[in-house]
């Protein structure tokens, strides 16, 4: 299973700390690192900083995008330490080790980690289906990108079969996050041309449907179907204008 969990660090600015987060990786048997833009990587103080993780490092896949990053994935986690407009589905660390172990055991899962002074971007998080929260002083809550991978990592480990925190079985293949994503473009595009979403301000509106069926998790079956709606409303928009 986890061969199955990806670590994805995104636009990390320090190689130190892409190093110490291997370093976390390994000590809980995690070997799969995406890195999505980082800034000075490869780096000697990062191999450093690994202390015998190289080969983590070595394996570490560098991409230009998060899309990238996510490819194949059926669910996907991203750390938050920040109050949003618009919530988003929160668990902590046990509840999310248990879920991503879990769905592990069917496909490619990801848990994503922000910069190290902006976190993620509404529009980054608007790609997880959950939102992880690390408890912490709330006099002193910032943690090193490290910190918190060591955290997360520790939980994946304890959520080993037997050991983790239960939760409802999901035995439906949801759709990937690349089909999502596709699915997202077709939905704003017909909103558009229905002129029910303003093409100059279409975030809000997007934002709150991505939640939607984010938390909904539709399967490939379910998305393909959508996409049958939405392409057989455009058709009707289409054939009333040419009846004008």
């Amino acid at each position: 299973m986890k061969a199955n969990i990806r670590i994805v660090l995104v636009n990390t600015t320090h190689p130190g700390n892409i190093g110490a987060a291997a370093r976390a990786m390994k000590n809980m048997a995690l070997e799969r690192l995406y890195l999505v833009q980082p800034q000075g990587f490869p780096c000697a103080e990062a191999t450093a900083r690994a202390s015998g993780a190289d080969d983590v490092l070595a394996e570490a896949v560098v991409c230009d995008s998060l899309e990238q990053a996510l490819t194949g994935c059926r669910l996907v986690v991203g750390t938050s330490a920040r109050s949003r407009n618009i919530s988003w589905p929160v668990e902590n660390p046990r509840q999310s080790a248990a879920r991503l172990t879990r769905e592990s055991e069917s496909g490619e899962v990801a848990l994503v980690f922000g910069r190290e002074h902006a976190g993620l971007t509404n529009e980054e998080l608007e790609r997880c289906h959950y939102l992880v929260h690390i408890p912490s002083n709330p006099g002193f809550s910032s943690l090193n990108l490290a910190a918190a991978v060591q955290v997360l990592s520790y939980e994946l480990m304890m959520a080993a079969p037997g050991q983790g925190v239960a939760i409802e079985d999901e035995a439906r293949e949801p759709a990937p996050a690349e089909e999502m994503e596709s699915f997202y473009g077709h939905l704003e595009q017909t909103l558009v041309e229905l002129e029910f979403l303003d093409a100059n301000q279409p975030r809000k509106l997007m934002r709150r449907l991505r939640r939607l069926f984010n938390r909904a998790r539709p399967d490939k079956t379910e998305i393909n179907i959508l996409r049958g709606i939405l392409a057989a409303a455009e058709g009707r928009k289409l054939s009333k204008r040419a009846g004008r």
